[in-house]
């Protein structure tokens, strides 16, 4: 599905497929590809490491953890 009808697009969207299909649980190992691999989870780059001054900064981090 991101690829068009003359197969010229894949190589563009080759990195984002990688990384989709490594952050999503395997239904065999119910781990993620990535951890399975490398022993860590993938970083997104929203995660929320330090407890911000922002309450709006907060609530983005909290739902995008639910998501």
């Amino acid at each position: 599905m991101f690829i068009n009808h003359r197969q010229k697009q894949w190589p563009e969207w080759l990195e984002i497929v990688e990384f989709a299909y490594n952050n999503k649980i395997h239904l065999a190992t119910k781990v993620l590809p990535f951890r399975a691999n490398y022993g860590q989870d993938l970083r997104i780059g929203f995660e929320g490491r330090r407890r911000g001054r922002h309450k709006a900064a907060g609530e983005f981090v909290e739902r995008m953890k639910r998501i």
